[in-house]
């Protein structure tokens, strides 16, 4: 049988009754137990009833400080939780504060801001050159500024006949165009940097379904409402990070646009740049064309041979938003071109 702790004596006598110390050490002990549960093993909770209940062992007056080391116990409970939940608040606004911070910091920065699709949209136009300055061979025909387009009308945010593209890709197609030239080709341009904002009108044009003002031109094949769900038409599009071009040679002997068997932004298989259903000359200038791009750190598209995309551009997730103007970049921002490659 084991032993008092507190006098080395049987916890039980002759008669089988419990010593009275013996009864309130054991009374007491049960009580830390629960109160060290309760309280999340306390040290100083512990120190205090073991002090209390020592107390209780020595008086007659055994009950009253039992009850008064519980209610101590509980009070103490409370203002442990009390205090976590404090604490926990205290984290949780410290933590909403901080993410308000980081999103403002990230809606002025360089002008970024974060659209309601979780895409970074950005006005900032500084790393963007005018193509007529950087590449000064080429010929600009701006399709999106007329209204001979597949919409019909002047696109939103074409404000002047100007193309842009940022410096890394100008430098790229510098290059092109230096070699095309060469072989008696000049580098025509429908189409580079787009804004957003001429994005969104293709997007609400093709949303109406009364409005196929272009069709027997652009689209004959193609109901106007698979133009969306075919991928034709999207929120957004790679013209607006700035480092994608539409264009066509143009044939400097003969003075006119090479033949290349299908019209620019012809929504069909025609338009792909593999397509073999046309002469061995215009698939021949198909080949020429990307050959020179490839060559020079351009992508091609497989369902548009106009249309290529500098392999490092150096925006790949920012799409921009400021206007085709002369006020978006400055005169003489083509002086200072830059080769990713």
């Amino acid at each position: 049988m084991e032993g008092c702790r507190r006098c080395g004596g049987p916890l039980y006598d002759g008669s089988h009754k419990m010593k009275r110390h013996h009864k309130y050490f054991i009374i007491a002990a049960a009580l830390l137990m629960m109160t060290l549960a309760a309280c999340g093993a306390s040290g100083a909770a512990a120190q205090t009833t073991a002090a209390q209940t020592t107390a209780a062992q020595t008086t007659a007056a055994q009950t009253t400080p039992v009850q008064t080391t519980a209610a101590q116990t509980t009070a103490a409970q409370t203002e442990a939780e009390a205090q976590t939940e404090t604490a926990a608040a205290s984290l949780a606004a410290e933590t909403d504060a901080a993410a308000e911070g980081s999103e403002a910091g990230q809606e002025t920065q360089t002008g970024v801001t974060i659209g309601p699709d979780g895409v970074k949209l950005s006005d900032d136009s500084s790393g963007f050159v005018l193509l007529s300055e950087a590449v000064p061979d080429v010929i600009l025909e701006i399709r999106y500024y007329s209204t001979y387009n597949f919409v019909g009308e002047r696109i939103d945010g074409y404000e002047e006949p100007l193309a842009f593209l940022t410096k890394e890709a100008a430098a790229a197609l510098k290059e092109v165009s230096d070699d095309l030239m060469e072989k008696g080709y000049r580098l025509k341009i429908f189409d580079a940097y787009r804004p957003q904002k001429a994005v969104t009108h293709f997007m609400n044009w093709a949303l109406d379904p009364d409005d196929t003002r272009m069709k027997e031109y652009f689209y004959p094949e193609l109901e106007k409402d698979v133009l969306f769900p075919q991928g034709y038409i999207a929120e957004h599009s790679g013209h607006s990070r700035g480092s994608t071009v539409d264009l066509t040679l143009f044939d400097m002997k003969k003075e006119k646009e090479v033949d290349m068997g299908g019209t620019f932004d012809y929504f069909g298989e025609l338009s792909h740049p593999d397509y073999m259903d046309i002469t061995k000359e215009q698939y021949d200038n198909r080949m020429i064309l990307r050959e020179a791009m490839t060559a020079h750190g351009f992508r091609p598209l497989v369902e548009e041979w106009w249309h290529f995309t500098l392999e490092n551009e150096p925006y790949p997730d920012t799409y921009f938003t400021f206007p085709v103007n002369s006020n978006s970049i400055e005169a003489d921002s083509g002086g200072e071109l830059s080769n990713a490659a």
